[in-house]
């Protein structure tokens, strides 16, 4: 069932409902809480200090009955998905259905990069499409964006780990080569860093989650932000408002970046 952008926002636990800026003049007073709730979102420093970019992880050695990964840095889309479905350069290969690349439109204005595959995911071949997915998929509407519509989803790692625990420090260095090609094809406007594992696999960074939010990080030149991952979300349900915070942030940079005529 088809479920209105106030509903969706009820879903993350969201109100009063927010509608966008360009809301007819019927919907002024709705309209006055939109701007009331993006003034109250945390502002971007007036002259945010910009993160160095990280060092590229060095890839670990295989284990002997596993296979180095091949140079990945001139493949096109359709080689990349090729070498991604036949990786053993890590150990999560040996359990997987299948290899889950990232799903959404190849010219996005929006990248989110979250954790790794769950058990669901394993089994479709795309990311987020369990509850994490569901509730991933309203945040994305309360921007009026949608997977495959702008916005591309793509994980830290691309194999599933075992019982769905967090991706260990080796394996998303292993993966790191392909996300790094993903984003250099993708070429997108603003990246969205879901959760503690895409945080370590892009900015190498273990700080906690509410000390890096609210900040502009870059990658290549690309403004970059931090929020929770939805499956965190779902056990911690006053955070949907923090996590909407740093969507009304991510937007804000995505606007500084591009013409403000762009419906966002």
């Amino acid at each position: 069932m088809s479920l209105s952008r106030e509903q969706m926002l009820v879903e993350m636990g969201i109100t009063p409902i927010w509608v966008l800026r360009d809301t007819e003049p019927s919907a002024q007073p709705v309209e006055a809480a939109v701007v009331e709730a993006e003034a109250r979102a945390p502002a971007p420093e007036a002259a945010p200090a910009i993160v160095p970019e990280p060092a590229p992880f060095a890839r670990p050695a295989p284990a002997a009955a596993l296979r180095p990964m091949a140079p990945v840095d001139t493949l096109n889309w359709p080689e990349l998905a090729k070498q991604v479905a036949e990786c053993r350069a890590c150990a999560l290969c040996e359990q997987r259905k299948q290899a889950v690349l990232g799903v959404g439109d190849l010219n996005p204005d929006w990248l989110f990069i979250g954790e790794g595959p769950g058990a669901e995911e394993d089994v479709k071949g795309e990311p987020f499409v369990g509850q994490a997915g569901k509730l991933l998929d309203a945040m994305l509407a309360s921007l009026d964006i949608a997977r495959g519509n702008r916005v591309y989803i793509a994980n830290a790692v691309k194999c599933r780990p075992p019982g769905n625990r967090t991706p260990e420090a080796a394996e998303m260095a292993a993966c790191w080569p392909y996300l790094e090609r993903q984003i250099a094809l993708l070429k997108p406007k603003i990246i969205v860093l879901l959760g503690k594992a895409a945080v370590h696999a892009v900015l190498h960074d273990d700080k906690s989650l509410a000390s890096l939010r609210g900040k502009r990080y870059e990658y290549g030149g690309i403004p970059m932000v931090v929020t929770y991952h939805p499956a965190y979300l779902l056990r911690n349900l006053p955070d949907k408002a923090k996590a909407w915070e740093d969507l009304l942030f991510a937007r804000r940079l995505l606007r500084e970046a591009v013409s403000p005529e762009l419906p966002f």
